[in-house]
């Protein structure tokens, strides 16, 4: 994967660490007008990257191992490009809040990329990509999100929320990939 350009605004934005178990996890953030958030989780670690590839795309089941994902539906599939519906449920405030978006992804194996594209849902705005690199014996994670709520959502809570779900959600590819790569005995170090 390629560093930021110089100049890049978000790689001029202080970066937030967190370090879970055989990974180092990064955080970008840009704020964008009209409350449009640009948001980039980086993950690094001793995995072959075809774990994580096949996690990915397990498109039916990623509700089970992504926190704060409650259903992820595959719609229709015509080669690389693939239709999904997925809903989101978190807690403010002591309150549920449900979004839901349906998602045209393209999937590029050669390339390690994911990229998606809101059709329809509860934001204005949801496009992104999940990137898959490799640099020596570590794999990188890439997962680079463009948000913009509808006018009513208080968008200081949503990026907030993001913040913490992203890096979550990460956390929760890397653990899915983890385990299915020791149940065929794959050494991970």
């Amino acid at each position: 994967m390629s560093q930021p350009a110089e100049g890049d605004p978000v790689a001029s934005q202080p970066v937030d660490l967190a370090t879970c178990y055989l990974d180092t996890i990064q955080q970008e953030m840009e704020r964008l007008p009209q409350g449009t958030r640009r948001l980039a989780v980086r993950l690094r670690m001793n995995l072959d990257h075809s774990w994580l590839w096949a996690v990915l795309t397990d498109y039916e089941n990623l509700h089970r191992f992504i926190p704060n994902l409650s259903s992820s539906r595959q719609l229709w599939r015509q080669a690389n490009r693939v239709g999904l519906e997925q809903i989101g449920t978190q807690m403010f405030c002591g309150l549920r809040f449900s979004a839901k978006v349906e998602l045209e992804l393209s999937e590029d194996r050669e390339a390690g990329t994911l990229s998606f594209l809101m059709t329809e849902g509860d934001f204005r705005r949801f496009e992104g990509t999940w990137q898959i690199s490799t640099e020596g014996q570590q794999s990188q994670l890439l997962y680079d999100l463009t948000v913009q709520g509808r006018p009513s959502m208080p968008i200081g809570l949503i990026e907030q929320r993001l913040r913490e779900d992203l890096a979550s959600n990460l956390r929760g590819v890397q653990q899915e990939a983890l385990r299915r790569a020791s149940l065929v005995g794959q050494q991970v170090s």
